[in-house]
């Protein structure tokens, strides 16, 4: 499966799923731009990097996706944007009705606001090219729920919804739209999580990881953000042309329960 002369554009991707996803990009031979809302050194230096491994062009363009307007500039900023990959997101725990609104609105905001604004600004550029592809990061909790999370299964939930409404107004057309719908993921931050979920139950790193953490994925394993990558890239190939409007999930049998 080679993406040899596409151009990927990701969200979030300067650590964990989003970065796990332009690795494997690169390594098919898109070309890659990275995202997120900070403007350092080391965002540029992750490019660099990435350029250097795999041969391909990789920039970085700094945009707040909570601000319609910043997620639009991306897609124009960008120039090229054969893949979209709607992947930034943020999480907040808490009781519905104790759960602040600004974390509400800033989850609403990030996780799916701004896939309908780098959508809405990324369409006419394949159409123009005559060729594309939006995937979107949603979740396991896109398509069940849990308690206390509700912005980010909302926001989740319409990622799903709206990827199934972006599929059908594109389907005479070659371009496709589908969610990747990871359970957890073992990302930099999951891992930082681990030590202190161990201190929080009195538990060891096993019993932390398949009874607390991996409680509801069957397998008791994380998926890989080199899993993850390696699913954006078959949705991005041609082998998945006729793939569209659909969830795939990548969650060790956690959505078959």
């Amino acid at each position: 499966m080679t993406l040899t002369g596409k151009t990927a554009v990701i969200t979030g991707s300067n650590s964990g799923i989003g970065l796990g996803i332009a690795q494997e990009m690169a390594k098919a031979g898109a070309n890659v731009v990275l995202n997120s809302f900070t403007n350092r050194d080391e965002d540029h230096a992750i490019a660099t990097e990435i350029s250097k491994n795999h041969g391909v062009e990789a920039r970085y363009i700094q945009a707040d996706m909570s601000k319609g307007d910043q997620c639009r500039a991306l897609i124009e900023k960008a120039g090229v944007c054969d893949i979209l990959i709607n992947n930034a997101g943020i999480q907040h725990v808490a009781p519905i009705d104790e759960f602040p609104v600004e974390k509400w609105d800033a989850i609403i905001a990030i996780n799916m606001s701004s896939a309908f604004h780098t959508t809405a600004a990324a369409l006419p550029v394949m159409r123009k090219a005559g060729w594309g592809r939006v995937i979107n990061i949603a979740s396991a909790h896109g398509l069940t729920a849990s308690p206390f999370k509700s912005a980010y299964i909302a926001a989740k939930h319409g990622v799903v919804g709206m990827t199934k409404s972006v599929a059908l107004e594109t389907a005479r057309e070659p371009i496709t739209a589908n969610a990747i719908c990871p359970g957890y993921v073992l990302t930099p931050l999951v891992e930082e999580q681990i030590p202190d979920t161990m201190r929080e139950y009195d538990m060891s790193r096993e019993d932390v990881i398949n009874n607390v953490m991996l409680k509801r994925q069957p397998s008791k394993e994380f998926a890989t953000v080199e899993q993850m990558g390696g699913t954006a890239v078959f949705l991005a190939s041609d082998a998945a042309a006729q793939i569209t409007g659909t969830t795939i999930s990548v969650d060790g049998g956690w959505t078959a329960l």
